[in-house]
Order: C-alpha cells, then structure tokens, then sequence
C-alpha cells in the first residue's frame, strides 16, 4: 500500500508517522546536528526527518512560478499526473514579493508542506532573475568590510528578507533557506567575486540572520550548481551550512554530482538535488540517495517530464509525497 505521510503542525507526529511508514530509524545520527546552537524545536525536527532520508527515501519537491494564471500551475500538472503532491514546495524573494511569498508558503505549510526559499535578486537585494546576471558589487573588499558605506548599503539590501522571515518564524514555520545559489558559477553576482569573496558574503547574511536577527527557523541550504571545480574552495565551514546540494539540468550527470557533493566534507551533510528539470527515475534516485529533489518550474517540469513519467514517481514506495488527508485542503 502506498505510504501517506503526515507532515504538518506537529513536528513529533511528523517524525513518528515517517518512522511507522516507511519503517526507518526516523533520528539523524547524533552528529548531524543544525548548525545554530539556538535553532528551533521545528527547525530540528524537520532536519532530523531530512536527515533520515539517506538511503530510506527520498522527499519529492517542486518550485512554484507565479505568472502561469496560478502559483499552484506546477502542484497542480503533478496531482492531475498522478494523484499526489510533492511535500517540499519551492518559493522566491525575487521582486521583493515577501508579503506574497509568505502568505502562500504558510498555506503550504499548514496543508502539511515544508517550505523551501530562494532569492533571485540584483546586488542591491532587489529585482529578479535577470538583475543577478546584470549587476555586480563594484568594490567587493569594501563591501565586505564592515563600516564601510558600501558594506552599510550590502547590509540594508539584505535585512529585507531577515523581517520577512522572522514572520515566519514567529508562526513556527521553518525554512529551508537556499541563498546565493548556484555560486560556484560564473553567472550571478554573488559569484563574480570569487570563491573568497562568496565565503565572506555567505558568513556575513549567516551570521547576520542567525546572531543579529535572531532568526532560529533556518536550515541554511548551500547551493552548488553542477559545474564540479574546485567545490571546497567554495566551503563557507561545516558550522555555516546545514544541507548541501547542487543543481543540474543534465539527468546524465547526477550520480556523478551526487558523489562530488559527498566529498565537499567530512561532516555528515544531508545532500539535496536542489533544481531539477528532468526528474531522476526511483532506480536513479535509488543510485544517488539525496535527502530530496526539486524539480524547477514551468516548461523545466512540463516538458521534459511526461505525465506517464511523473505518475510512476510520485506512486513510488520509495519517494514522499503530501499526504492525502491534506491534498483536499
């Protein structure tokens, strides 16, 4: 019988049900510990429940786009496929649609989801997609240094999504926060300062969300892309990170990714395929054993991946989705 899984308010019922169903130790082993001392009971439960997936099952997850008539365009091409709906749904700060993007990740979260977050913006913390690939940070040393104006204009650019977040916090929501993704690039401008720069960048929001805001919601995702050179250069340090992913949308080169992703540390790591557009098959995730996938949105979902293929996916033993009880909600 096809697993159901109850994911929702409660994040002891959630690893309790996790264990009964797909019969798995539902505890991450004592090391994999969140990376901020003063994280949150639902912040630590929901990264124990990933944590456990290694190997036992991994978690299905999709991005939303907002410009398709509906931001349920995506959930909703997978459940007429197949009949369910992936557990991790994917959100964007881009165009500072904080209230936006809030509001719809609480309505997933309360039918039983878990909330991931990106932030496609330009490098004053602002715009879309496009301003990460057309605008730079000028002087990186000064912006880098604290005091500094540059540094000062960084720092108020990047608090706008610390009080969005701690909106969420304050509803005992946690997030999986996926920040200045696919850094090891070259096409965004948080990676045009280099591998140093992006270390400094990174420890800066981590420790500015983390210590300054207060913000104990946060299981920070550091996301590679699937370009494979010289990954630990880019390491911020086991103690700013908590899962470790990387991106491709090349189906051929995920077990190859997956393996380069497991020597980035020693530390016990979860690993996420963090963008997808083809879906690896059960055979291939089974191979790769990340913590979970996330398809990416639009045409990257509907095109390359057949209703027929997402069917068999989604009605894998092997891959978590929402729960019934919580589709018709």
């Amino acid at each position: 019988m096809k697993k159901k899984v109850l994911l929702a308010i409660c994040p002891v019922l959630l690893i309790i049900a996790v264990s009964i169903i797909v019969g798995c130790v539902p505890f991450a082993p004592e090391s994999a510990v969140l990376s901020a001392t003063n994280a949150s009971e639902e912040a630590v439960a929901l990264y124990d429940f990933i944590a456990a997936a290694e190997g036992n099952y991994v978690i299905s997850g999709q991005q939303e786009s907002t410009w398709m008539g509906s931001p349920d365009y995506e959930t909703d091409y997978i459940y007429e496929a197949s009949g369910r709906l992936p557990i991790i749904k994917g959100f964007d700060y881009m165009n500072d649609d904080f209230d936006g993007v809030n509001e719809r990740a609480a309505q997933w979260h309360e039918k039983g989801g878990i909330v991931t977050i990106c932030w496609h913006c330009g490098s004053d913390f602002s715009g879309e997609w496009t301003d990460c690939k057309e605008t730079d940070i000028a002087d990186w040393e000064k912006a880098l240094t604290p005091g500094t104006e540059e540094y000062n204009t960084l720092i108020k650019g990047m608090d706008k999504a610390a009080e969005a977040l701690k909106e969420l916090q304050e509803k005992g929501i946690p997030v999986l926060f996926r920040p200045f993704h696919e850094f090891d690039g070259d096409w965004f401008w948080w990676s045009r300062g280099g591998s140093e720069s992006f270390k400094k960048l990174w420890r800066i929001m981590y420790e500015r969300y983390t210590d300054y805001h207060g913000l104990n919601n946060l299981i920070w995702v550091l996301g590679y892309s699937h370009k494979m050179l010289d990954v630990k250069d880019w390491y911020p340090g086991d103690e700013y990170c908590d899962i470790i992913g990387a991106d491709t949308y090349d189906i051929e080169i995920v077990h190859k990714l997956y393996r380069k992703m497991k020597g980035v540390t020693y530390a016990p790591k979860p690993l996420c395929l963090h963008e997808c557009g083809k879906n690896p098959t059960e055979k291939e995730l089974k191979r790769s054993p990340w913590s979970y996938f996330m398809t990416w949105h639009t045409e990257y979902l509907t095109d390359t991946n057949t209703p027929e293929e997402i069917k068999e996916l989604y009605n894998s033993e092997f891959v978590l989705t929402m729960s019934e009880e919580y589709i018709s909600q």
